[in-house]
């Protein structure tokens, strides 16, 4: 039976990952799996080395020896503009992860990386909210 892991935390996955993105991909390559996904919390800043690795590890046919699959584990909240909370009312972050299929997917990520930072962030949570996700959906795996 043929496994891949799809929710993988790498160094960027700060103060929660410390596996470093060639020794990931090379475990998947000697595991033999058919693909591997990074899903670092709140960004993708390993993304381009994830794909670059890939491409440094290719078959005879030139194509990866193991898929890359890029992802995200976001944190979802009702309201990603809110930034008020109490004791009694505490700030709820969900983890959901989102995963490319293609390329619009990927800029989907970007996308919805981006108003975490820019529109969401509360203390060290870069946070989005459904209505994000509505939005730029297409080519996403949820």
């Amino acid at each position: 039976m043929r496994f891949s892991h799809l929710h993988v935390h790498t160094q960027y996955s700060l103060l929660d990952g410390a596996a470093s993105i060639s020794s990931l991909y090379k475990k998947a390559i000697d595991d033999g799996m058919p693909a591997l996904a990074i899903s670092d919390h709140g960004n993708m800043f390993g993304a381009f080395e994830f794909v670059s690795q890939a491409y440094k590890n290719v078959d005879a046919a030139g194509k990866p020896k193991v898929k890359p699959i890029v992802g995200c584990e976001f944190y979802v909240v009702a309201d990603r503009h809110r930034r008020t909370f109490t004791k009694e009312e505490k700030d709820r972050r969900y983890h959901q992860i989102l995963l490319a299929k293609n390329e619009q997917g990927y800029r989907n990520l970007v996308k919805l990386t981006s108003l975490g930072y820019m529109e969401g962030l509360y203390g060290k949570y870069p946070r989005i909210d459904k209505e994000s996700i509505l939005k730029y959906h297409e080519g996403l795996i949820a």
